[in-house]
């Protein structure tokens, strides 16, 4: 009788060359192959980036137009891009099994959003640009610190010595939420350093604004939600009395915004 059990398992294993189960599943499922970024793709994706942001640049109030897009699209697209591609991150950015160029799509997108309504931001707050500091833990040259966390983006030094953290982000499907633990976090910031948190959401597909003080949400609210396609995850879903500018209009003041 053919004796089959563990040992087995194991030297054969072994003599295939894996001293590790989950080295083996690997190799039979082809995890450890690394797909070859198509540079190409990324190309027509940056291209179609420039696109994006010179249309948005057409319709915006002059008040925050941007006069040299050229440049602004050079020092914000075509040069980070090759740091990332210097530094070899886009190949290491996966998602949920997404393709590197399309995580690196998705985070470009953010990323010029941010940088394009810096000028609005100013006007909104009413200080210098060189007022807002860049906090947020998304640094391009280094992939260890190149992911996802709660922390804010943006921390604007208001001019009565108060300071406020900005959470930007950008929709471009017209489903408008905010992540659970970007209000988690928020209301940890306010409990320990008294330092209010507001998310200031772009919705690029309706050409709208929503301002929504993030430690403020309460845990009954009722636009809590289970959004299904994003694997069960609860989302505060931002209702339309939160968006508060027209883009084809000029920015509000932060001091005029009604948040009852």
């Amino acid at each position: 009788m053919v004796l089959i059990d563990t040992k087995y398992f194991k030297e054969y294993r072994q003599k295939l060359g894996f001293t590790n189960q989950n080295n083996t599943k690997k190799f039979f499922a082809g995890k450890d192959v690394i797909p070859t970024v198509d540079f190409n793709y990324i190309d027509l994706l940056n291209d179609r980036l420039v696109q994006i942001i010179k249309k948005l640049n057409e319709l915006v109030d002059d008040s925050i137009k941007i006069d040299d897009i050229d440049s602004f699209c050079k020092e914000n697209i075509t040069s980070v891009f090759e740091k990332l591609k210097e530094e070899g991150i886009i190949p290491k950015l996966n998602n949920q099994g997404r393709r590197p160029e399309q995580v690196y799509f998705s985070w470009m997108r953010g990323y010029l959003i941010l940088n394009y309504f810096l000028e609005a931001l100013s006007l909104i707050f009413d200080v210098d640009i060189g007022d807002i500091d860049l906090i947020g833990d998304d640094v391009i040259s280094n992939i260890d610190t190149f992911k996802r966390t709660p922390k804010a983006d943006l921390e604007v030094n208001l001019n009565d010595n108060q300071k406020i953290r900005l959470e930007i982000q950008s929709g471009f499907q017209g489903t408008n939420d905010i992540k659970q633990h970007k209000v988690i976090e928020a209301k940890k910031l306010y409990r320990e350093e008294n330092i209010h948190s507001l998310a200031i959401h772009f919705d690029l597909f309706n050409g709208q604004v929503a301002f929504v003080k993030l430690d403020e949400i309460e845990d009954n609210n009722i636009n809590w939600i289970t959004r299904q396609q994003m694997e069960g995850q609860t989302v505060f879903n931002i209702d339309q009395n939160y968006f508060k500018w027209k883009l084809t209009e000029k920015p509000p003041k932060f001091s005029d915004l009604n948040f009852n």
